[in-house]
């Protein structure tokens, strides 16, 4: 095995094992809430497959980036939250619920709109395109599904366990994955850069920003539901929008690129939002806390 396989394999045995230690901190219930809430569900997907979709349209044809990227771009608009993205949420005072029935909810719609979305950008660029519902559904069962709902089970039958083990797994999952992204990260410098002049940066600013925007102002009455779907709207599952882009350009070195700088965009621009939102969270906790004392 080569080794560019040995990280990829090592990414998504980290998403896995991520994805194990939140389902040990969730219940079925945090699972199906979101679809419990029609309402919720309704502005969950306005946010995230319509504006933020339309906005990455928008901004893409403004600016004369390359085809591939285009589409990465639009890829990750409309691809579902990343399995880590809940520990990020849940630090920002996101709430727990909302997050985990959101991360599925999300997963599960995306097979349904992701081949729709393909179709959409095939007429709009004027490029064949071509995504298998098969090849997403994979990925969303392996990476989300299978490993949430394993730890959600073993919750429910041993729970003394499952609140031991939840933060160790989820942590030595995100080492795991912060280890084996740093080789691509560095083999993909070289055609980032080449993205930094030509507008792909400022088009991912805008996005992230519209995001965090759209997914504030739909999340609902809830302050940490607010936060969720912001984090929600600008931070989306990459292993998703590479399989779609690679599909269609399997040979395309700016794709990998573009979806490697755009992880960084969004981390960076949203994490004065995180940190808001968690000082907000902690101040609002408080008169709680000295009622209990």
């Amino acid at each position: 095995m080569s080794a560019a396989a040995l990280v990829l394999l090592g990414i998504k045995i980290s998403i896995v094992i991520t994805v194990l230690g939140i389902g040990l901190s969730a219940t079925r219930d945090h699972a199906t809430s979101v679809f419990r809430d029609p309402v919720q569900l309704v502005r969950s997907l306005l946010a995230m497959q319509v504006i933020v979709p339309l906005f990455a349209i928008i901004v893409v044809r403004t600016f004369d980036l390359e085809i591939p990227v285009k589409i990465a771009l639009v890829a990750l608009s409309v691809s579902p939250v990343p399995p880590i993205w809940p520990k990020r949420t849940l630090q920002a005072g996101g709430e727990l619920a909302y997050t985990i029935g959101l991360l599925v909810a999300s997963s599960l719609l995306s097979i349904l709109i992701i081949p729709s979305a393909v179709e959409i950008m095939e007429s709009i660029f004027s490029v064949p395109l071509r995504m298998s519902p098969v090849s997403i559904g994979n990925i969303v069962f392996l990476t989300v599904i299978l490993p949430l709902f394993l730890g959600i089970e073993l919750r429910r039958l041993w729970p003394r366990f499952a609140n031991r083990a939840s933060e160790t797994v989820t942590k030595a999952g995100f080492a795991l994955l912060v280890l084996c992204a740093l080789p691509l990260l560095v083999k993909s410098l070289p055609a980032m850069a080449v993205l930094l002049g030509n507008g792909t940066l400022l088009t991912m600013i805008a996005l992230v920003l519209v995001g965090l925007g759209a997914g504030h102002l739909l999340g609902g009455p809830v302050e940490g539901e607010r936060t969720v779907l912001g984090l929600a709207c600008a931070t989306r599952h990459p292993a998703i929008a590479l399989t779609i882009a690679t599909a269609n350009f399997p040979n395309e070195k700016l794709v990998p690129a573009a979806i490697v700088l755009y992880l960084l965009v969004s981390f960076i621009v949203s994490t004065p939002y995180v940190v808001w939102n968690k000082r907000h969270a902690d101040r609002s906790h408080r008169p709680i806390l000295a009622a209990l004392r």
